[in-house]
């Protein structure tokens, strides 16, 4: 991929003047709007080509999934499988893989069971083949507010497993959680306790750095954070904090995922619940220092960014209101501005229980997009894909 410009966050290390940042980044905007992306006017189309059920539990609920690509070209899925329901005990890990660009999927195998609820699975696979898994657990199940939603006698077998969990245990598995594989997800190493969460986990820089944007909701004081690995995902340290706007609470605040663009600048989104408006923030120094959270006016949650090899950001997200289903909206700027007026529609859905969609590029240049939703009215959530071109 040609890369315009030299990465922000060199320019820094190197002494350079903060001010440049955003004469540069102007700078570039105005070349690549006068030399590259779409006509202006141009409204972007997706052809869809498949949707196709990735795996079902009967009886079972499927939540919360991100996928990643392989060198070799495989297809690899994570998701909270084996559920009662949206909230319960017994959420695991599970994995799934495809060989034939998401036509067809391996049975789920579980990567996690702790005694919690593990959940919001992220999966990466780096630059050295290393397979990055990351998720975090709950306590919900045993908490009123939540289970009150539920029946009877389902919430009881959930108390039963709370009483059955000490003070200990709830201390060692409660929190934000990494894990590796080194050899294709035959084995994984200890899970890695980090600060933040988000559900699509870390993204990889230009630099080799594993950059991880989080909200942190345990251990420490609630945040935006951003967390880099510098020796392949083993260990983790904070590097910076994303600021809000003033009046703005970070109740709010919550699921960000991160893209490096093709300036080298750090592109943030963040669904926020109050206006249900994705948040944008940005880095100019590889993840240290952000931008003050400011709207984009895309309207769902939560952000998946992906950049394609013609530069262009993607973002997926879920659209929970009528006509319910996954949308898309596009960049053609580095995400100085979204086409927020023209999303596109990926998959139609049947009512809000949905979302959380995550996508990968394939080698001809189409995306193909994993979520969660029914696949038929009266059933429980699965793992569904969708491929498509974007024109």
């Amino acid at each position: 991929m040609t890369c315009i410009g030299t990465p922000n966050y060199a320019l820094h290390n190197s002494g350079t003047p903060r001010l440049i940042y955003p004469l540069l980044a102007a700078g570039i905007t105005l070349l690549f709007l006068l030399f590259g992306g779409k006509a202006r006017g141009e409204q972007p189309k997706a052809d869809i080509r498949f949707t196709t059920v990735i795996t079902k539990e009967p009886g079972r609920y499927i939540g919360w999934p991100t996928a990643a690509k392989t060198a070799s070209g495989e297809l690899l899925s994570v998701f909270s499988g084996d559920r009662d329901e949206h909230v319960c005990p017994w959420g695991k890990t599970e994995l799934v893989r495809s060989f034939d660009g998401g036509r067809t999927w391996s049975a789920p195998v579980t990567v996690n069971n702790t005694p919690l609820d593990d959940r919001d699975a992220g999966i990466l696979v780096t630059a050295k083949g290393t397979i990055i898994v990351s998720w975090f657990t709950s306590l919900a199940f045993d908490d009123s507010n939540y289970t009150k939603y539920y029946p009877a006698e389902m919430v009881k077998s959930w108390k039963r497993h709370a009483e059955k969990l000490g003070p200990e245990t709830r201390k060692q598995w409660l929190g934000s959680w990494i894990r590796r594989s080194t050899d294709g997800c035959r084995t994984w190493e200890d899970p890695v306790r980090v600060q933040g969460s988000a559900p699509h986990g870390p993204v990889q820089l230009r630099d080799g750095r594993l950059l991880y944007v989080g909200r942190v909701y345990f251990d420490a004081e609630p945040s935006l954070s951003a967390e880099e690995s510098g020796d392949d995902g083993r260990t983790w340290r904070r590097i910076g904090t994303i600021p809000l706007p003033p009046g703005d609470t970070i109740a709010n605040y919550h699921e960000p995922h991160a893209v490096e663009t093709e300036r080298g600048q750090i592109v943030v989104l963040i669904r926020e619940e109050a206006r249900n408006v994705m948040m944008q923030s940005e880095s100019y120094d590889g993840g240290m220092t952000w931008t003050t959270a400011h709207s984009t006016g895309i309207w769902g949650c939560p952000p998946h960014l992906l950049r394609l090899r013609d530069g262009r950001l993607v973002v997926v997200y879920g659209y929970r209101r009528e006509p319910f289903g996954e949308r898309s909206c596009i960049s053609t700027d580095s995400g100085t501005t979204w086409d927020a007026a023209h999303p596109i529609a990926i998959a139609p859905a049947f009512d809000g229980d949905l979302g959380y969609p995550a996508s990968v590029e394939l080698d001809d240049g189409s995306i193909f997009t994993v979520y969660y939703q029914k696949d038929k009215p009266g059933e429980k959530t699965c793992l569904m894909g969708t491929c498509w071109q974007l024109k």
